[in-house]
């Protein structure tokens, strides 16, 4: 283990766990020092909005903060089924079930859907948790090139008679773009997929009132009958829900065992969700400021000659290239005052670390003015600019 941890360190890809001690709108506190935030997923600045506070404080005070069992033995509360019928009904979907984290939705649902000779084509981007569940279920897991449909169509007849499952990242986490998704859809009608999209990144930003990536590009239940979605995004809370036909969800209380052998979500934070929903879905004047403050960064970036990964979401990915170079701009902009850490090997491909940028609804112009001003030295100092 010393040996593996002094190689990690040799390559600039040690990990380790920085300590939070204080926390406001758009900044944190690490170490002592209050920096400036740009690493959160919090993109509609909703994780400390006093609704969400006083909804859970007071769902709290009424029914306690545990559930104390899984949904199946009395776990699920009236604040559960409020939210999964909100959530059905925002994203447009028959149905909802929820899950305690998203990496759990994703495995509950590939355990559930995909045996040892079905074939699972995903892009070679998706999140880890689409790929170990693929991997964990015994199905056959091909990988595609990143959003190139005729890749999937070529992985897809590798076995045309095999039950098949097509999933995808709406937007994916580390490059901020946006998956293909009406000609993914078409392709699995041609091919008579099923498409499952991961929407973690898409939910709350994107779309009409929010609903996500699958809602900006038109698609129904009918065209992607498995939706996920993780709530501690631009909801700020925690937790996920699946969503589509009620024929998937009785089937996943049947079978998916992440959700029938775990301990239901505390009640109370159902019922923050609940109030976060309603923001998320109501106050479009967040998003209407996402886009003001991505578009902001991109022209000053452009403009001062940083390097930027093509995104039109709040992730704006800093192109770096090797692992010691991003860990020494991370470090460079801490001491300007901005927390924007490295994202290095395995999380992204050999040669291709970065900054990991992500907007959000809470920061302002003057927020990303300043992050732009200190990324224009910084990148000059690690040679990308």
């Amino acid at each position: 283990m010393d040996t593996a941890r002094t190689q990690r360190m040799h390559d600039a890809l040690l990990r380790s766990v920085r300590t939070v001690s204080d926390v406001g709108d758009a900044a944190i506190v690490i170490d002592g020092r209050r920096l400036l935030n740009f690493a959160s997923n919090d993109y509609l600045g909703l994780a400390r909005h006093p609704l969400l506070v006083e909804a859970l404080t007071r769902a709290a005070r009424r029914g306690g903060v545990g559930a104390t069992a899984a949904h199946l033995l009395g776990g699920h509360r009236a604040e559960h089924a409020e939210l999964e019928l909100t959530l059905a009904r925002w994203t447009g979907r028959e149905r909802a079930l929820l899950f305690s984290t998203g990496y759990m939705a994703n495995l509950g649902v590939m355990q559930s859907l995909l045996a040892a000779g079905d074939i699972c084509v995903q892009d070679k981007l998706n999140h880890a948790c689409l790929l170990d569940g693929a991997r964990l279920a015994g199905s056959d897991l091909k990988r595609y090139l990143h959003a190139d449909v005729d890749s999937a169509r070529r992985q897809l007849d590798t076995q045309p008679d095999a039950a098949a499952l097509l999933a995808t990242d709406g937007v994916f986490s580390m490059d901020g773009d946006v998956a293909p998704l009406r000609a993914l859809a078409l392709l699995c009608q041609t091919q008579r997929a099923t498409m499952f999209v991961d929407d973690a990144h898409g939910l709350g930003v994107l779309g009409t009132h929010g609903g996500g990536s699958v809602v900006e590009a038109g698609l129904s239940e009918n065209d992607v009958p498995i939706l996920m979605a993780t709530l501690g995004k631009a909801l700020g809370v925690a937790g996920a829900f699946v969503a589509g036909p009620a024929a998937l969800i009785d089937g996943l209380v049947q079978f998916a065992r992440t959700h029938v052998y775990t301990t239901a979500m505390p009640p109370a934070l159902a019922a923050a969700t609940i109030a976060a929903v309603r923001l998320a879905r109501d106050e479009d004047w967040r998003r209407q400021h996402l886009v003001v403050l991505i578009a902001h960064f991109r022209d000053g970036a452009e403009r001062r000659g940083i390097t930027l990964l093509a995104s039109r979401t709040p992730i704006q990915p800093v192109a770096i290239g090797s692992s010691a170079g991003a860990l020494r701009a991370s470090a460079m902009l801490e001491q300007a005052g901005f927390f924007v850490p490295a994202i290095r090997p395995p999380t992204v491909a050999e040669g291709s670390a970065r900054l990991r940028v992500t907007l959000s609804a809470a920061h302002t112009e003057a927020d990303v003015e300043g992050l732009l001003g200190a990324l224009a030295k910084v990148s000059c100092a690690v040679e990308v600019c």
